[in-house]
């Protein structure tokens, strides 16, 4: 039987998922940032429900309170957004 040899390398992991976090960052503030000039102006609580579909939709999970009225809120007052994330 065939035996194949692997190395763990820390670094270049460490790089790929820093890169998909930026990229994952990238695509939130997008989305928040079109938001804000959708919504610019409008209730947070009619911002709420369409931030936490859009929200699912591009970062795979849910935001809840107190992030999401905070968000809906930055949303309403027209705010632009850069989103980091941070690889733990």
């Amino acid at each position: 039987m065939a035996r194949s040899k692997f190395t763990f390398n820390a670094k270049a992991i460490e790089k790929v998922a820093n890169e998909a976090a930026a990229k994952v960052g990238a695509k939130i503030s997008a989305v928040l940032n079109g938001m804000s000039s959708e919504f610019a102006g409008r209730l947070v609580e009619e911002i709420k429900p369409v931030l936490q579909q859009r929200w699912a939709g591009v970062a795979g999970g849910s935001i809840r309170d107190p992030e999401l009225s905070k968000y809906a809120a930055k949303i309403a007052a027209g705010e632009t957004f850069d989103v980091k994330v941070n690889v733990r």
